[in-house]
């Protein structure tokens, strides 16, 4: 059943996308950047489709001991609880046969009543085997056969679905990340068979490549999809694999998933100006740009401040750029509206964890994929120094939260870490760790700390979208100089950076900075100047809020990336 014809559209790619907490289909910020992505194409009415895979058991539930070891366990879920599967039909060839796919439509309905159709392929479909069935299972897991096949199901077999929806006008396939690239080469096979000229001729490559915008999200090669050629061969067959030489698409004995997309993509963006710089560096060869990332504002900012939002600028749901106007607000207000968001998330962590946190006392946030990069236990570099401060500068309180890939082992170590140091502290300094960080909790730590703790090696972060979501409720950010916190960062205004001389990392210079700041500027002036920290708040709503939204971004994609030549 092949539907009516669609308007032009663009057709958004990613392997993960984060709408609801209970649809688990997301590991993290790159999900939740796609479900942000989405969002806001709704509000603004643009005629977007996304297509990601089902995940019908999840990433993975995780489970802590009393010393942070991490488990996990496969999420149970039903998808007919959130979604309708259509009764469409498309394959995609794996190893030479064919394997189905069945699309399950989630509806993003808008306040301007412009719906976005999101598909999940599944291909837990009647006649195709007991492993095929399971491609569509789970998200990032397997090895690389696994994964590899599942890129095919994204890329190829999106595309063949699209067209069995009826998408036949698509002004742009936007692939977040290159897990998706290999849509590349369904779109050039329908550009052979279109104008009966080789494969991998100039005309069809520029056509293709008319079509294709890609967003890198990698500041580093080991994050780069690659797969083997054997492997290419098998899964692909050896056509793909000539087809791929002749674009030479292939590095060595290698399919680079990144690669492939940037030779196919008219437009190229990091999601950082500082990420623009990064990626010059690792690809020369090609045009880079760069769209700050954003979150959707509505979605990200808690009740009590949406509430003091409709009340003095009721406009900023349809247009976030009124969040500037926040200045009109009285800082008594936005305290107000703080306090309330700080009780919810105390509230919540009673529920979680049964622990009480003392909501007079100053609460830093730290919540993220746990990986070696982000240095989860920077802050408990010197534990006698964190004493110190919170005895002579005024007490502190942490909440963690975050998961770590099944098989990072440094992942998985720096929560144990965590674990440690909040036993070695426990007579001082409350630090919680919460297991099973998702949206819902992410709404809550993002508007309930009273700063935003971020501490990645430089210069490993691409973007970073969690402080953005704490700048819609006023919380300020104590980081890292990089990713989009070089962009955001107003010292003393928005927040404050931790040693902001050094393009690449020194841990013992940063250590130091974490602490002197904390001793002598955030500490005090949270308990002795709490209006100048108020202040600090309203302008973090003002300048950050205001600007880094997915509003703002999916205009920016507008105008420079998917519709430049209409």
């Amino acid at each position: 059943m092949t539907m009516a014809r669609q308007p032009p559209t663009v057709a958004y790619f990613s392997m993960e996308v984060g709408l609801d907490n209970s649809v688990p289909t997301y590991s993290g910020g790159l999900g939740a950047l796609a479900g942000d992505s989405l969002c806001a194409a709704a509000d603004l009415g643009v005629p977007m489709v996304g297509v990601t895979l089902l995940h019908r058991k999840g990433y993975f539930r995780q489970h802590l001991d009393a010393k942070g070891n991490q488990t996990e366990s496969p999420v149970e879920w039903s998808p007919a609880d959130h979604m309708v599967l259509l009764k469409n039909r498309a394959s995609v060839t794996i190893e030479g046969r064919q394997v189905w796919l069945q699309p399950w439509r989630f509806i993003l309905s808008s306040q301007t009543g412009a719906d976005v159709n999101v598909y999940f392929l599944d291909t837990a479909v009647a006649g195709n085997s007991d492993w095929d069935q399971t491609l569509t299972d789970y998200l990032y897991g397997g090895d690389s056969h696994y994964r590899l096949c599942q890129e095919a199901v994204l890329g190829l077999g999106g595309v063949a679905m699209l067209r069995e929806l009826g998408y036949t006008d698509v002004a742009a396939y936007h692939m977040n990340e290159g897990h998706s690239a290999l849509l590349t080469m369904a779109l050039l096979a329908e550009e052979a068979k279109r104008s009966g000229a080789p494969v991998a001729s100039k005309d069809n490559i520029e056509k293709v490549r008319d079509q294709c915008v890609f967003t890198t999200h990698t500041p580093v090669p080991a994050g780069i999809d690659k797969f083997p050629i054997p492997l290419v061969r098998q899964v692909l067959g050896p056509e793909t694999v000539e087809n791929l030489g002749l674009l030479e698409c292939l590095f060595g004995e290698t399919l680079n998933m990144t690669y492939l997309a940037l030779f196919f993509a008219r437009y190229i963006n990091g999601v950082s100006m500082r990420h623009e710089q990064i990626s010059h560096d690792m690809f020369p060869s090609y045009p880079i740009n760069s769209i700050s990332n954003g979150v959707h504002a509505v979605t990200w900012t808690s009740e009590p401040f949406r509430r003091l939002y409709d009340r003095y600028m009721p406009e900023w749901r349809l247009d976030n750029l009124y969040l500037r106007y926040v200045r009109s607000i009285p800082t008594q207000e936005i305290h107000q509206a703080h306090v309330a968001a700080k009780q919810s998330l105390l509230a919540e962590v009673k529920k979680r964890a049964n622990i009480d946190l003392d909501p007079s006392v100053l609460t830093l946030g730290f919540a993220r994929r746990m990986t070696a990069y982000k240095r989860a236990d920077m802050l408990f570099s010197d534990l006698e120094r964190l004493k110190k401060i919170a005895r002579e500068a005024g007490p502190l309180q942490i909440i963690y939260a975050g998961k770590a890939h099944p098989n990072d082992g440094w992942g998985k170590d720096n929560i144990r870490k965590v674990f440690a140091a909040a036993e070695a502290l426990k007579e001082t300094i409350k630090v919680v760790f919460l297991e099973e960080y998702d949206l819902e909790l992410a709404t809550y730590l993002c508007s309930g700390v009273d700063l935003w703790l971020n501490t990645p090696q430089k210069p490993f972060e691409a973007s970073g979208t969690s402080g953005m979501k704490a700048a819609l409720n006023g919380v300020p950010s104590f980081s890292i100089l990089d990713g989009w916190w070089v962009e955001g960062h107003l010292e003393g205004v928005t927040g404050w950076a931790i040693e902001d001389s050094m393009k690449e990392s020194d841990l013992q210079k940063e250590v130091a900075c974490l602490y002197d700041k904390l001793e002598n500027v955030i500490v005090p002036m949270f308990y002795r100047q709490p209006d100048a920290y108020d202040e600090v708040m309203r302008s973090t709503i003002a300048i950050n809020g205001s600007y880094f939204n997915a509003q703002r971004m999916i205009f920016q994609y507008l105008e420079h990336a998917y519709m430049p030549y209409h």
